[in-house]
């Protein structure tokens, strides 16, 4: 694969620091700027500071899930693309997840082809090419 510049920046919110680093990893091999968040709240205090492309979320974290964060995060940004990767794919855990609009689930323990080529796959759809200079988000805009 070719490399893309550094433009789109990609949040990577997971409670679990090796999964956390890994995903990173993955998205920066690709060419993308991985921004790391250990909790939703961080994910959320990112969001408001810093122009975010796409969220990859964890289910399961202490104190907000990756649903609850995705929630607080859209009332910033409503059109922000997620991902959601959980070890818990049941039924409930699904259909919440497309109820809240993310764009596909990733089940843990994660294929790094799979992750990125789902991340490039969303990215396409909501900016177009990936090589393409993404646009600036504008910061409490709930209307973009």
């Amino acid at each position: 694969m070719v490399a893309t510049p550094k433009r789109y920046s990609i949040l990577i919110t997971d409670d679990d620091r090796g999964v956390r680093e890994a995903l990173g990893e993955i998205v920066e091999a690709r060419g993308l700027r991985p921004v790391l968040a250990e909790d939703g709240e961080r994910a959320l205090e990112i969001v408001q500071h810093e122009p975010i492309h796409l969220a990859l979320l964890d289910y399961q974290m202490p104190r907000l899930t990756g649903l609850e964060t995705l929630q607080l995060v859209r009332q910033v940004n409503a059109l922000l693309p997620a991902i959601l990767i959980t070890a818990d794919a049941t039924r409930e855990v699904m259909s919440a997840a497309f109820r809240a609009q993310v764009f596909s689930v990733v089940p843990k323990p994660v294929n790094p082809h799979v992750v990125l080529s789902t991340v490039l796959r969303a990215l396409g759809r909501v900016y177009g090419t990936v090589d393409d200079p993404p646009p600036q988000p504008t910061f409490g805009d709930s209307t973009q």
